[in-house]
């Protein structure tokens, strides 16, 4: 009898001991990381591609629980997916000119809108070009056939060129050669390959690619400035990681990235 007092005691005893081992786990403090998770999509200009891919991989290295999705394309095209209820997070477009369409929808978080790069128009030949032309105007000349332009009502590149040759007072000439592409980037293929003998493209583009050279930059007056801004959507559904986002951007990481990509960090 006393041995099964003295086990019932012991029991009572370890169980005693549980429950406070219990209590001082529960009331240990938890992790209290800031670590963001859940999706982050991004519509990002088409010549953009270069630097954000290497900026996606930055931010998943400081937020590895997310899962960020980053789509390329016409800023044009993306503003008219955006006001047609695509599910977005986080908008960077190749022209204020878009973003203030999708702005006047009343579809942007404007608290968050800044502008956050510049860049320049260039006109590119293939690298084996024999064309002698040194200048935007010289594109009259019969040495170019095909001339590659993005599509001007989407693509911002294309509206940039259209003004630039429309100051130069050339337009009007070159109306039969202008051959135009989805976006900037499929222009740069054109010249590359020589499916186009000149193409305009920004200057990032051209130093992204080893397969032309530039021939002539636009005169700063010929065109708007070129000017990226970047913006969350209202309607995210991950705010709290698409402003971390849209903050990232503008980071001295981020800022690095762009500039060594050849864009102007505002």
């Amino acid at each position: 009898m006393k041995l099964l007092k003295r086990g019932i005691i012991l029991l009572a005893m370890l169980a005693i001991v549980f429950a406070m081992t219990g209590c001082q786990t529960s009331t240990t403090p938890s992790d209290t990381s800031s670590k963001l998770s859940g999706d982050i999509t991004v519509s990002a200009a088409a010549s953009l591609k270069d630097a954000m891919t290497e900026i996606k991989a930055l931010y998943l290295a400081k937020e590895p629980n997310t899962n960020l999705i980053v789509n390329f394309g016409a800023s044009g095209s993306l503003s008219q997916q955006i006001q047609q209820g695509a599910a977005v997070d986080v908008f960077v477009s190749a022209s204020t000119k878009d973003m203030t369409t999708v702005k006047d929808a009343e579809l942007l978080d404007n608290t968050t809108l800044k502008n956050l790069l510049g860049n320049e128009v260039v006109l590119v030949v293939p690298k084996d070009s024999t064309t002698t032309i040194t200048d935007f105007t010289q594109v009259v000349d019969p040495s170019i056939t095909k001339l590659g332009l993005g599509e001007p009502t989407t693509v911002p590149a294309g509206q940039y060129a259209v003004d630039v040759f429309t100051y130069l007072n050339v337009m009007d000439q070159i109306t039969d050669k202008i051959v135009y592409g989805k976006d900037v980037k499929e222009v740069l293929t054109w010249v590359e390959t020589g499916n186009v003998d000149a193409g305009v493209v920004y200057s990032t583009d051209a130093k992204a690619s080893s397969a032309v050279k530039v021939v002539a930059t636009a005169p700063a007056d010929s065109h708007k400035p070129i000017i990226y801004p970047a913006a969350i959507i209202k309607a995210s559904k991950n705010p709290e990681a698409a402003k971390d986002f849209n903050d990232f951007l503008s980071s001295d990481a981020a800022k690095a990235i762009f500039t060594k990509y050849g864009f102007t960090a505002l």
